[in-house]
């Protein structure tokens, strides 16, 4: 008998939505296109000096598109998916 409760108590519920996943997958896409922009500037010389590694891109843009990606899934995990 106990465990006929139980099993009717326990359904096959997600604890995210739809709504949450696909929040999740846009943070997540955010984030790898930070880290995208952020790679690559680097020398096959090392006795050469390749100022392309301080440019806008690299120092303010992907590091800034990372943590927009960051706030993106706290706030996908933070939705409340059953709120209509």
């Amino acid at each position: 008998m106990g465990e006929q409760k139980q099993k009717n108590l326990t359904k096959d519920e997600f604890i995210f939505g739809k709504k949450n996943y696909k929040f999740m997958l846009i943070g997540l896409g955010i984030i790898a296109l930070g880290f995208i922009l952020m790679s690559g500037g680097g020398s096959d010389d090392p006795n050469v000096f390749n100022p392309d590694i301080f440019s806008f891109r690299r120092i303010r843009l992907a590091p800034t598109l990372i943590l927009i990606g960051f706030g993106v899934q706290i706030y996908a995990i933070l939705l409340n998916p059953n709120k209509k």
